[in-house]
C-alpha cells in the first residue's frame, strides 16, 4: 500500500449527486428519533458518551460499506450533528474495492434515498486478494482499513468510524476463545499503529443487530449484503472466517434458550477480568505470568 498517497485524488474520487426528490429520508430520520429511540438512538448516544468517542474539534470519516450497519451509522451521525452539542465535523466516505456495477449503483441509490452526501473513491483490493489462498478475508480487511485511514487523513480527518455492533463484539470474544485460544475483545476505539494521530471508533458498539434489522425492515430498506468477490466464488466450507462466525452466532442462539442473559454475560466478561485469577496475560506486547508475583502477594483460594 506504499503508493496510496501518490494516487491522483481528482481522478479517482467524486461526490455523489444526492438531490432527493421526496421526503422519504425525513420519515427514516423520524423513525430513529421516535420508534427506535430506545433501542438505537439512545444506545448510540450512550456509546458515544461512555467510551468518549467524539470530542470537540473532531473531523470524523464515517466509513460506509453499503450494508445496513454503516448506512444506519451515517444517519445517526447526521442526527448527532443536527443536535450539535459537541462541535465536530463529519464526512461520509465510501470505498469501492471492486464492486460490480449493480452493487455500486445500489450504494449510491440508497445514499441518495437517505440523503447521505457520500464521497466515493476506488481501489483494487478485490483484485489484489482474489487469488490469495491463506486468510484472504483478514488481508482484505487490513487493506480496506489502510485505504480508509489514508483517504480520511487526506481529507483532514482524525478519526474513522466503523459500523461494528454489539453482536459483532460478543461473537468476536467467543471466536477468540474457541478458535484463537485468547481472551480479547473488539475495542470501542483504537489508536492507529500505522497512521499517526488517527483513531478508529465504533459508535454502534451498544446497538443490537436485531434492532438494526428491525429499523431497516420498518423503513422498507434493502442494503448491500456481502459483495466480496471471494465469498461469491467460494463455498461456505472453504470460507472459514464466515462459517466460523456463523457457528458462533448459532452457538449463542442455542445458549440463549437456556440462559436469556448469556449475551450480556459474554459482553461484560471482558469488563470484569480479575488479573489475580489469570495465569498469564499480555500488556503492550509483553507477556506477564502469575508466577512473576506469586508469593509476594496473598491470594485467597
Amino acid at each position: 500500500m506504499s503508493n496510496i498517497n501518490s494516487m491522483n485524488l481528482s481522478d479517482e474520487m467524486f461526490k455523489t449527486d444526492n438531490r432527493v426528490n421526496d421526503t422519504f429520508y425525513l420519515d427514516v430520520e423520524k423513525s430513529i428519533r421516535k420508534k427506535f429511540r430506545k433501542d438505537i438512538w439512545c444506545k448510540f448516544t450512550k456509546g458515544i458518551k461512555e467510551y468518549e468517542l467524539v470530542q470537540e474539534g473532531d473531523k470524523i470519516a464515517v466509513c460506509i460499506s453499503g450494508g445496513k450497519d454503516s448506512m444506519l451509522m451515517a444517519k445517526l451521525f447526521q442526527e448527532l450533528k443536527r443536535h450539535d452539542k459537541i462541535p465536530f465535523e463529519v464526512m461520509f466516505l465510501v470505498m469501492d474495492p471492486g464492486y460490480s456495477p449493480a452493487n455500486r449503483s445500489l450504494i449510491e441509490e440508497n445514499a441518495a434515498k437517505l440523503n447521505i452526501p457520500i464521497t466515493v473513491f476506488d481501489s483494487d483490493i478485490f483484485d489484489s486478494v482474489y487469488h490469495i489462498e491463506k486468510s484472504p478475508c483478514y488481508l482484505c480487511a487490513r487493506m480496506r482499513r489502510g485505504y480508509l485511514y489514508s483517504r480520511a487523513r487526506d481529507f483532514g480527518c482524525n478519526k474513522i468510524a466503523l459500523g461494528h455492533h454489539y453482536d459483532d463484539v460478543i461473537e468476536t470474544i467467543l471466536m477468540g476463545m474457541l478458535y484463537g485460544a485468547q481472551v480479547q475483545t473488539m475495542m470501542p476505539k483504537l489508536h492507529s499503529t500505522n497512521f499517526s494521530g488517527m483513531e478508529l471508533i465504533r459508535p454502534m458498539y451498544l446497538i443490537r443487530e436485531d434492532s438494526i434489522k428491525a429499523w431497516s425492515q420498518y423503513n422498507g430498506l434493502h442494503f448491500l449484503q456481502c459483495a466480496c468477490r471471494f465469498t461469491e466464488a467460494c463455498s461456505e466450507e472453504n470460507n472459514s472466517t464466515t462459517s466460523k462466525r456463523q457457528e458462533i452466532k448459532e452457538l449463542i442462539r442455542q445458549m440463549k434458550k437456556d440462559n436469556p442473559f448469556v449475551e450480556g454475560n459474554i459482553f461484560r466478561s471482558v469488563e470484569n477480568v480479575s488479573l489475580n485469577t489469570i495465569i498469564a496475560y499480555k500488556k503492550d506486547g509483553v507477556k506477564h505470568n502469575f508466577l512473576d508475583s506469586y508469593g509476594k502477594t496473598t491470594n485467597e483460594d
